[in-house]
């Protein structure tokens, strides 16, 4: 029996991910988490043998997660489980310790076929040539934005909110709303959304 457990912020995806599993007899979820953090703290307990996770989490993301399993737990295998096809994540999680990388969009028995082959000690890595999507345009906005907007945009990608990063920096909430507001407006986003989708893109792939 494989025990596995799983990590993702979205608690949806965690819970879609459990579902798909459960009829697969040899595979048993045995920990699921939110954050890094709290997946680290559930390893020792949960003993888990696989370990799949997202990369962009809050509190430890999944590059600590894998270099933390590596050094402690190294019998544990990680894989990646992410929604971008980036080369320099790829890297960066192989260089953490990570034993794959499987995309979210990944079919069950590709699901299935990697869990497999990471527990029997073999790797599963995307083609490594992948340009990181859009990596120019991204170079191309932030060099817009100012030294401020930058470390804002920094701490938007490990999940702060405004009010987190306003104490963070001793100003007030409503000067980082009016920082996001323009970062949106030079970076042609809209939303809050897609400026946090911004953060994690810029943190992770520049």
């Amino acid at each position: 029996m494989i025990r596995l457990a799983i990590a993702d912020d979205h608690q949806s995806l965690v819970d879609g991910v459990k579902l798909i599993i459960k009829p697969i007899k040899d595979i048993e979820v045995v920990a699921t988490a939110n954050n890094g953090k709290d997946l680290i703290e559930l390893v020792p307990l949960k003993k888990p043998d696989v370990i799949l996770t997202d990369i962009k989490m809050p509190l430890m993301d999944g590059y600590e997660v894998a270099r933390k399993v590596k050094n402690e737990w190294p019998h544990v295998k990680v894989i990646a489980f992410s929604m971008f096809d980036s080369s320099n994540a790829i890297k960066k999680m192989k260089e953490a310790g990570a034993k794959a990388y499987l995309l979210k969009n990944a079919s069950l028995e590709t699901i299935k076929e990697v869990i497999y082959k990471v527990n029997n000690g073999e790797e599963y890595f995307m083609n490594t040539n992948l340009k990181p999507v859009k990596r120019e345009s991204k170079e191309m906005n932030f060099a817009k934005l100012t030294k401020t907007e930058r470390k804002i945009l920094e701490l938007i990608g490990q999940g702060k909110s405004s009010k987190e990063i306003a104490e963070i920096r001793n100003s007030a909430e409503s000067t980082v709303d009016k920082h996001r507001k323009n970062m949106m407006r030079k970076l042609q986003l809209n939303g809050k959304g897609e400026l946090v989708k911004y953060a994690y893109d810029v943190r992770y792939e520049l």
